[in-house]
């Protein structure tokens, strides 16, 4: 949690972060992904100053419970003084202890956008799924959050002015926006409308704008000039000496097939499980992980 401090900017973390999303559907699979395609709604999850303490957070916990279809999950909530936003004690359930930082009695506005982070925490233990070292299961986390539709929450608590900064979560701002606009990509959701944050607006947008990009990469019919003009260059020069790595900088690599075509490989743009189809011109793939239909021109 950044309270007061200097905030990350940028895409440190982009490599992991798709890794995140990949994992996401191979575990889950696509039908039960798609049981997500509905956000948490912000009249769901709203704290008003007014409202008691302990009682509005566990009503918010038990929401969270419920979109995180964790039905015989109990949470039980308390605040103390630490550094971090909140903890959570995983278990072998079905209690669960959650910690939250201090400041949450004075800042109730976001104590959904905590909870949402340490409850994934609960659904992910639940199935088994992680990464290696705590950093990059940090990650795991907050993007399994913002893709299962709780995570615009840890986004619209990023505020940032002058005098003044707050962040959760382990993603940049730009990072949450990125991951939140595959989301709003694949179920068609517009979720800047819920942001308070002009800051998380401004992420989100950053964030849509990559999104967008990787739409947009060759073999892909939806890539630029550019793109296409260097990708036929790469196909060229792989054709003439058979070798598949062009440049570490593009997402593509040409391999032979043995004594038939030439195949390329690229990261489908909505989970990036890498595809590999045959070079023959006009080309329509399907991502066997994630079932979106893919328009190349190889």
């Amino acid at each position: 949690m950044a309270n007061g401090g200097p905030v990350e900017h940028g895409y440190p973390h982009l490599e992991t972060v798709r890794a995140a999303i990949t994992a996401l559907y191979k575990r889950l699979s696509y039908d039960t992904v798609q049981t997500f395609s509905a956000s948490v709604l912000p009249a769901d999850v709203a704290f008003c100053d007014t409202d008691d303490l302990h009682l509005g957070t566990q009503r918010v916990a038990r929401e969270l419970v419920r979109h995180y279809h964790l039905p015989d999950a109990r949470m039980i909530v308390g605040f103390r003084e630490m550094t971090h936003a909140a903890n959570v004690e995983l278990a072998a359930g079905p209690e669960y202890f959650v910690e939250l930082n201090d400041r949450f009695r004075t800042h109730r506005r976001d104590i959904g956008a905590a909870l949402a982070h340490e409850i994934m925490h609960v659904y992910l233990h639940r199935l088994d799924l992680s990464f290696p070292g705590t950093r990059e299961n940090e990650i795991l986390t907050d993007t399994a959050t913002t893709y299962l539709g709780a995570g615009w929450l840890l986004l619209d608590a990023y505020r940032e002015d002058a005098a003044s900064s707050q962040k959760l979560g382990y993603l940049t701002p730009e990072e949450f926006g990125y991951v939140l606009a595959k989301r709003a990509l694949v179920f068609h959701e517009d979720p800047s409308v819920w942001f308070t944050s002009p800051q998380a607006y401004e992420a989100y947008t950053r964030g849509m704008a990559l999104a967008r990009r990787d739409e947009q990469q060759p073999p892909l019919t939806g890539a630029g000039w550019a793109g296409r003009r260097r990708y036929a260059r790469d196909r060229r020069h792989a054709q003439d000496r058979a070798d598949g790595s062009p440049h570490p900088e593009v997402p593509y690599s040409f391999t032979p097939d043995g004594h038939g075509p030439l195949r390329v490989s690229f990261p489908c743009p909505t989970c990036h499980q890498r595809i590999r189809v045959p070079v023959k011109g006009r080309v329509r793939a399907r991502c066997g992980l994630c079932r979106t239909v893919l328009e190349c021109d190889t």
